[in-house]
């Protein structure tokens, strides 16, 4: 699964936010089931930058997100987040979708 989160920064707290995000990004990516993940900054608006992360399954996601060391080291940083949909399925050649009603 993918984790796409979005947030928008003011130039002046770029560097506070660059710390608080390398630092959610080392939290999660140590915790199982974590793939890949990647901090980027959009090129024509610094103000927006995203937190990318690849994960085995919705599971070891959530329970990431459960964790004492992201409770405390990631949390107050991902809480910054633009208020959007940020949990995505990866779409593969042949593979079935989740069906594509809204959970309650």
């Amino acid at each position: 699964m993918l984790v796409v989160s979005r947030f928008r920064v003011p130039t002046a707290d770029s560097g506070d936010f660059r710390a608080g995000i390398d630092a959610a990004h080392a939290a999660l990516a140590a915790r199982p089931g974590y793939l890949a993940g990647t901090v980027g900054r959009n090129v024509d608006d610094p103000e927006l930058w995203v937190l990318t992360t690849r994960w085995e399954h919705v599971g070891a996601y959530r329970r990431a997100l459960s964790s004492y060391d992201v409770k405390l080291h990631a949390v107050p940083t991902l809480s910054r987040a633009l208020d959007e949909p940020s949990a995505y399925e990866v779409v593969e050649p042949g593979s079935d979708l989740n069906v594509d009603i809204p959970r309650a």
